[in-house]
């Protein structure tokens, strides 16, 4: 999808764009916070069904995280997301094994390496407010906002054209 000065956006190609941009998985930075103590790690990322996967242990210090507060931020270069995560349960009891096959496709090595069934949990992430830089193909610089609680989108130029 092309964006000029002039390009007004539906909440669906913002959406679309938003996916386009991650592509099928990225390894995204991932931030958590309880009371006032915020971490923030890198995770290993799927894009399906309009929501982000990851996998973790159920006893590292984020699950710990996520079970009292399941707001999170997670970034990856220009893309910034706010959401809500939800403990998907164990990744081998996923009915259709999806985010199984995607990772073992997309992420062999850590697949291979990383996978403890009886501790590996799957963490859905549903978007709520998303921020997209983006620039122009005359290398302008745009921002979209995609509010998915609101169905809408606001696009705002940084730039000068």
């Amino acid at each position: 999808m092309e964006f000029t000065k002039i390009r007004e956006l539906t909440f669906e190609q913002a959406v679309e764009l938003m996916f386009k941009k991650l592509g099928d998985w990225k390894i995204m930075a991932l931030a958590t916070a309880v009371d006032q103590h915020v971490m923030v790690r890198n995770v290993s990322c799927l894009f399906y069904d309009g929501k982000i996967w990851f996998k973790t242990d159920k006893n590292f210090r984020k699950t710990q995280q996520l079970y009292q507060n399941p707001n999170v931020a997670l970034c990856w270069s220009g893309v910034q997301v706010e959401g809500t995560a939800r403990n998907a349960g164990l990744v081998v009891d996923q009915p259709d094994r999806k985010f199984e096959q995607l990772y073992k496709q997309f992420m062999w090595g850590s697949y291979n390496k990383y996978s403890h069934e009886d501790t590996e949990i799957l963490i859905e992430v549903t978007p709520g407010f998303v921020e997209v830089w983006d620039t122009t193909e005359e290398n302008y610089a745009f921002q979209i906002f995609i509010d998915f609680n609101n169905r809408s989108v606001e696009v705002k130029q940084y730039d000068q054209f």
